[in-house]
């Protein structure tokens, strides 16, 4: 039971974050794509890594699709801790935690 739990721990955590984040992208609310603009890239880019972000979560709780589901977070992860340490953000800490769970 409790081997269950420690496994379910970091699905949960991870896709309830990207079905949060992704749904703020979507919603279109200006301080997430603020950082998609700072690098140069088209508006449409951040709605695009909101769906896959969004789409992301959901699928962590689809037992057949997990696996599938943590991989494709990587990349956008990767992502953020580039943004974070290339435009000196805050930190690109949780960026890296989300990866270590994806994992």
């Amino acid at each position: 039971m409790m081997k269950k739990i420690l496994l379910w721990v970091p699905l949960v955590l991870l896709g309830l974050v990207m079905i949060l984040a992704g749904g703020a992208k979507l919603a279109g609310l200006p301080e997430v794509h603020a950082s998609f603009a700072k690098m140069g890239l088209p508006q449409w880019f951040g709605y695009f890594i909101g769906l896959a972000e969004l789409l992301a979560g959901i699928a962590m709780f689809v037992r057949k699709w997990t696996t599938l589901a943590a991989t494709g977070v990587i990349p956008v992860m990767i992502g953020a801790v580039y943004y974070h340490i290339a435009y000196e953000e805050p930190s690109a800490i949780p960026a890296l935690i989300f990866i270590a769970l994806a994992v």
